[in-house]
């Protein structure tokens, strides 16, 4: 069932669901100008005669439904409004055809400046959790999964990098377009692009599970430090698929800046580094995004509040790396953090932090912390299940909180959820698990 996010309550339409987007665009480094052309096809949820998709700092000048040339339609700063020829029922298919152009922007959020973003050379998108209309029209909503088919054409000497498998290239006069698909059901805020003089770089003896190699783009002046500290990258994942199934994308892309960024972050099937994450130091950032692959990409929330699904399993990852590769083992690290969240307010519950703590880093940590105490509760096995079964059954799924306590009662019986509610439901921090 379509949901309105309370987190983002200006985001998003639940009257409808997006099936695929379509983009072909064109983008000019040196002036900021994208120019687009979005196909959205889309079921009714609801019975409806009209639909708002998101759309912000970009300009609509055509729109159709269904090829209607007369389709009626109006924008305002975050919506595009779009009258349908006639009311639709629910389970009914329409398609929406937009035209569109401007001088693409990050937006002010209470998150910060998130979205569409210039670098020095190039551009970047980073769209969790609300950014993605600074360059598509979409319905932005984490729920929301659709495949996608992104066709980026842009200035010669520049390459473009967007969500999916790249399927092929050509000319298109001085541009160079280049085409990406994903199979992969994706959240719009999940959907990426980036934009640089870039080269890409196939890592030594790399392998998803289904056969397609680990690319790292790049600067050129980068390349020796981009192989030093992508060197662990193919044990990480030999690690994760082990305990948590084969890899969930078609595609595994890595994504480095010329410059510095404040934090890493993922997207399907990728992850955009700054080139000042190529330090020793960062190793367990580049865990923490390949975590998310499984966790967040693969089986993502259907609503914010449920955050920690994402960032605490992906943090969990983090540590089950460091004692992998001979470094604090999950145990130290757990009690490391323990000490350091017992110190700090205990003001933060983790099943519904608030849209202002959800990116809080209690909710990472204590959401890791929550699994070690599953682990310590269940036993090694019974956790590995647990872990297991969640990344697999869930696969392309929206999921939830409640979602979670199911599985974790159905396999560990019913006293886990004491466990659970102190860990998830209060904001005093448990004692640290024994």
């Amino acid at each position: 069932m379509s949901i309105h996010d309370p987190y983002a309550p200006q985001s998003g339409d639940p009257t409808f669901d997006v099936e695929s987007y379509e983009l072909d665009l064109s983008y000019r480094v040196r002036t900021n100008r994208l120019e687009g052309r979005a196909v959205v096809n889309a079921v009714a949820a609801v019975a409806t005669s009209s639909i708002a998709l998101d759309l912000i700092g970009l300009r609509a000048s055509r729109v159709r439904v269904d090829g209607d040339r007369r389709t009626a339609y109006a924008q305002g700063p975050r919506k595009l409004r779009v009258v349908l020829p006639r009311r639709m029922e629910p389970g009914e298919r329409f398609s929406i055809e937009v035209t569109y152009a401007g001088a693409p922007a990050p937006r002010r959020t209470r998150w910060g400046t998130i979205g569409f973003e210039e670098l020095e050379d190039g551009a970047l998108v980073a769209s969790q959790p609300i950014g993605a209309p600074t360059w598509f029209p979409c319905n932005d909503r984490p729920d929301d999964r659709a495949l996608y088919s992104i066709t980026v054409a842009t200035d010669a000497g520049y390459t473009a990098v967007a969500t999916g498998a790249l399927i092929g290239s050509a000319r298109r006069g001085q541009f160079e377009a280049r085409t990406f698909r994903s199979a992969v059901p994706t959240a719009t805020y999940l959907t990426a692009l980036h934009i640089g003089r870039y080269v890409s770089t196939t890592l030594a003896d790399s392998e998803g599970s289904d056969g397609f190699p680990i690319t790292v783009v790049h600067p050129p002046a980068l390349r020796n430090e981009v192989a030093t500290a992508f060197a662990p990258v193919t044990r990480m994942l030999q690690l994760f698929e082990s305990a948590f199934g084969p890899y969930p994308q078609d595609a595994c892309t890595l994504v480095v800046t010329p410059d510095e960024l404040e934090i890493p972050l993922e997207a399907q099937g990728m992850a955009v580094f700054g080139a000042n994450h190529l330090d020793p130091a960062s190793e367990r950032l580049v865990a923490h995004e390949l975590a998310h692959q499984w966790f967040g990409n693969s089986v993502g929330v259907a609503r914010w509040q449920d955050i920690w699904l994402n960032e605490g399993f992906a943090c969990y990852a983090e540590w089950m790396w460091s004692e992998a590769s001979g470094r604090q083992t999950v145990h130290e690290k757990a009690a490391r953090h323990h000490a350091r969240l017992a110190g700090l307010d205990q003001d933060l519950v983790l099943a519904a932090p608030g849209p202002a703590l959800m990116f809080d880093d209690r909710v990472y940590k204590r959401g890791a912390l929550t699994l070690y105490a599953l682990r310590r509760h269940m036993g090694d096995g019974a956790f590995a299940a647990l872990l297991r079964e969640w990344a697999t059954a869930g696969s392309g799924d929206s999921v939830t909180t409640a979602d979670f306590r199911a599985l974790a009662v159905r396999l560990a019986g019913a006293d886990i959820d004491v466990l659970l509610t102190a860990w998830l439901d209060r904001a005093e921090l448990p004692p640290m698990p024994r």
